[in-house]
């Protein structure tokens, strides 16, 4: 018995309150003892319980704690209650085999396959694992386990992109072994663990070893593409390496932000994860467009001409087939397009207030993260005609513009719709067509721009546009 763990359990109010309430014989299991171990806070804990029908004693238990039942597998007798501060829950089910030993065996892998018996403080460790979360080593348990949910191969680099821990030799053996089978689970399944993984502070690392087992480009084609785009005059790294360099610096530059800048990109705006896990996302993906704009000119210079909007397109593309939600493609898809966007912003002759809040009015609550893209990219691209005093005053910019979108933030109002589209064809005595729409555009980047603020102004600026 470990008085440590031990104690740790009784201090958590709900693990106490059912113990005090409940005689069964109750495991806690998986990430919820990991995370003892490494001294983490967690909120979800993992029971199993061998002696009752694990639905009836979740109905018991949310009845006790006035929390919310969730069916999650009725097949495996997996369910889920919700607390009512809704940021903590448990998941309860009965053990895989007949023993807490025959359940741990067939998990994933070690550092998840460890237990605790919330009664007495036992702990149960069949596979080592113990060890392996000390060491900081992330083990297979059998090659079986993953062939059964070909998934847990890619939860390793998930473990790996959150801890950094080292991936044990015969575990990266296994997966490059099994690594055509990393397609089988549900797209949405796998969304769920490659966003897990972005948002770990050692992704850049986990992607590359992806790639050295196989499975990066099973998931991501596109990478095959990126490897073909050579080191040149502005970037000293191949696109490929550029792209995870990119993932890296923009973990850095989030770490030595100001706070507002962190819990921007802390939210959970999209589907449950971070905004930082899908600027990251972007991060790699931002220059997906290149070798299909990719031009060599006669002097040896390399051209990506559109590259941004081309990549913008080809991620929607990709997305949809990933049956990603539409939020998250319009982030994602948005921040590829405009990630040169705050740099160019920032290299006009004069810098205004006025330039600067028209990019904040056609940003919007993406700023931050647009500004964040641009630097990483900068930082990123370290080439023999890129200078550190063109990368200092490159970053200088985008801190100015930063500093001015978080001083003005607050008393942002959105911009008024000064006419609409039955407006602009009374005026111009004009039909719906594409023309409408072009005008439409050019009005409201007009608003943005501060050009046209009232709707007589809007009026106007209509009018002298030649149809």
């Amino acid at each position: 018995m470990n008085t440590t763990i031990t104690d740790k359990i009784k201090s958590d109010k709900i693990l106490s309150t059912i113990t005090e309430n409940f005689d069964n014989e109750i495991w806690l299991v998986g990430g919820s003892v990991r995370d003892l171990f490494m001294c983490k806070e967690t909120h979800d804990r993992d029971l199993v319980i061998t002696d009752e029908d694990a639905r009836e004693f979740s109905l018991k238990l949310a009845q006790k704690l006035d929390a919310v039942f969730v069916p999650l597998d009725e097949e495996n007798r997996i369910y889920r209650l919700v607390m009512r501060d809704k940021i903590n829950y448990i998941d309860i089910t009965n053990p895989v085999g007949q023993t807490i030993e025959e359940d741990l065996t067939r998990r994933d892998l070690t550092i998840n396959a460890v237990a605790i018996n919330i009664k007495n403080g036992e702990i149960v460790d069949v596979t080592g694992g113990i060890d392996d979360i000390k060491q900081g080593i992330i083990r297979h348990i059998s090659d079986k386990n993953f062939t059964d949910d070909p998934l847990r191969l890619l939860r390793v680099y998930r473990f790996q992109a959150i801890y950094g821990f080292e991936i044990a030799p015969e575990t990266l053996e296994a997966i490059k072994k099994y690594a055509k089978l990393i397609k089988q689970p549900a797209v949405e399944r796998i969304n769920y663990e490659i966003l897990r993984l972005f948002g770990g502070k050692f992704a850049h690392i986990a992607l590359d070893d992806m790639d050295k087992s196989g499975i990066l480009e099973e998931i991501f084609p596109f990478v095959k593409e990126l490897k073909k785009v050579p080191p040149n005059s502005h970037h000293h790294l191949d696109l490929y390496h550029h792209c995870l360099e990119t993932v890296k610096q923009i973990q850095n530059i989030y770490e030595n932000s100001a706070e507002k800048v962190k819990e921007h990109l802390e939210k959970s705006d999209f589907g449950g994860h971070s905004r930082l896990s899908h600027l990251k996302m972007a991060g790699f993906m931002h220059d997906m467009g290149k070798y299909s704009t990719w031009t060599i000119e006669e002097g040896g210079r390399h051209r990506f001409i559109k590259h941004d909007d081309v990549g913008s397109k080809m991620s929607v593309k990709f997305f949809k087939s990933m049956h990603l939600s539409n939020r998250q493609i319009d982030y994602i898809s948005k921040m590829i397009k405009f990630h040169i966007y705050p740099s160019s912003v920032m290299c006009a002759p004069e810098i205004s207030d006025k330039i600067m809040m028209r990019y904040v009015r056609k940003m919007d609550d993406s700023s931050i993260d647009c500004i964040v893209l641009a630097q990483a990219d900068r930082l990123s691209a370290r080439g023999p005609e890129i200078t550190d005093e063109i990368v200092e005053k490159n970053i200088n910019s985008l801190n100015r513009l930063l500093k001015f979108y978080l001083d003005v933030a607050d008393s942002l109002k959105p911009l008024p719709k000064l006419l609409n589209g039955n407006d602009v064809m009374k005026i111009l005595d004009i039909k719906p067509s594409e023309k409408l729409g072009e005008i439409m555009d050019s009005l409201h980047e007009a608003q943005l721009s501060g050009e046209v603020n009232t709707r007589d102004e809007a009026v106007e600026f209509v009018k002298k546009i030649k149809i």
